[in-house]
């Protein structure tokens, strides 16, 4: 049978690709260590767990649950922003639960595109970007980043025509997949460049809550009167070890929220009334349980920059979010270097061009690895590239 034209000339998601070829190398015996994706390994606080048990229990919460989220939801994510980033929200226009992030983000550009219209994205960039501009019928013009620029794109590098055009600007601080972090400064550059533009400011922060060395990664919404351009994306999935429970945030923006509410009623039924009850408990979870399990994220940074630094393999120390963004060693490419771990290491880590041309030199590696096993995983990549050198 045919199928669409839309859907033949989509490619595939590279990390679906990616784990299929881990699966192949499982299936024949090998004893891979995956560090190619940010999948929290780290378990869901008990308490959520709990409400999410007890919820379930009750016959209310096993009906459809309301399209735009249940109130109390709401009104718990405003009051976490509020003491998160001191920036209030109305909690019934200004705020949307979404099933997951990926979700919105993968939803927006038919809220906010018509076909032919460009949106401005960076390069590299979480690969949903690009592909949801596509299917809305969008084209994507792409801002080069760059370790000389801190990771941050150039706003004034982009041509009058396409600022003229463009519809969105899409941003990600903390950053996927170079681990950056942008300061107050840029997001008051971005927020002039939307209101000078009439564009829509899309920034997704879904890695704002795992932070080191005391660093607090700010919302561009803490900006003056960047709700007027703004809309930010916020997830639970990284915050509060939940990847599997499917849920995030869109916020910001009053009518661009109100669209993505009215779009989303026509394709999905909401979240699992039970979820949200297990959402609304890990938000009021004390800082104390976020501080101790950044603790752990933030000594496995450490031990493996200094075991990338000791192959010669210049990194930063990125004071946000779960990967390293290595450059690799020179005489291969992103994915001829991550092929070589794979099949002389058995370690799993992603081609940096998976994220966009700019990514060609660097390999992204995530830190949601158990302890024991990222240990292992820094002996093979040292005794596979020590033996190649």
């Amino acid at each position: 049978m045919r199928l669409s034209h839309l859907l033949s000339n989509l490619p595939p998601y590279h990390f679906a690709e990616y784990a299929r070829k881990i699966a192949e190398r499982r299936a024949a015996g090998a004893d891979i260590i995956n560090l190619s994706m940010g999948d929290p390994d780290l378990p869901t606080p008990p308490e959520v767990i709990e409400a999410l048990a007890e919820a379930a229990h009750d016959p209310a919460n096993q009906r459809y649950p309301e399209y735009a989220g249940m109130p109390e939801l709401r009104a718990a994510f405003a009051q976490w922003f509020a003491g998160r980033f001191g920036v209030t929200l109305d909690a019934t226009r200004e705020v949307l639960p979404l099933i997951g992030s990926k979700e919105g983000l993968a939803h927006l550009p038919m809220v906010t595109m018509d076909p032919g219209d460009i949106a401005i994205i960076t390069d590299p960039a979480y690969p949903v970007y690009p592909t949801a501009i596509a299917l809305a019928g969008g084209v994507a013009h792409a801002l080069p980043l760059d370790v000389a620029s801190g990771w941050l794109p150039d706003l004034g590098v982009i041509p009058d025509d396409v600022a003229r055009r463009a519809r969105t600007l899409w941003l990600n601080y903390p950053n996927n997949p170079t681990g950056a972090s942008a300061p107050r400064a840029f997001f008051e550059a971005a927020v002039r460049f939307a209101r000078a533009h009439d564009v829509l400011l899309v920034h997704d922060t879904a890695y704002s809550e795992v932070r080191f060395d005391g660093a607090r990664p700010a919302s561009i919404l803490e900006v003056e009167g960047a709700k007027e351009v703004a809309v930010e994306f916020h997830s639970l999935s990284k915050a509060y070890n939940m990847a599997g429970f499917r849920v995030g945030m869109l916020v910001g923006n009053a009518s661009v929220v109100e669209g993505m509410t009215r779009l989303k009623s026509n394709l999905d039924s909401g979240i699992f009334r039970p979820i949200q009850h297990a959402a609304i408990r890990a938000m009021a979870l004390p800082a104390a349980w976020l501080d101790a399990r950044n603790a752990i994220y933030q000594a496995r940074r450490d031990r493996l920059v200094a075991a990338l630094r000791r192959l010669d393999m210049a990194v930063e120390s990125p004071q946000a979010g779960l990967y390293l963004w290595p450059r690799i060693p020179t005489g291969y490419s992103a994915a001829a270097f991550a092929l070589l771990l794979l099949e002389r290491a058995d370690v799993a880590v992603t081609p940096g061009t998976n994220f966009g041309a700019h990514g060609e030199g660097y390999v992204r590696i995530s830190l949601t690895t158990p302890d024991a096993r990222l240990d292992e995983a820094i002996a093979r990549m040292e005794a596979a590239i020590t033996a190649r050198a």
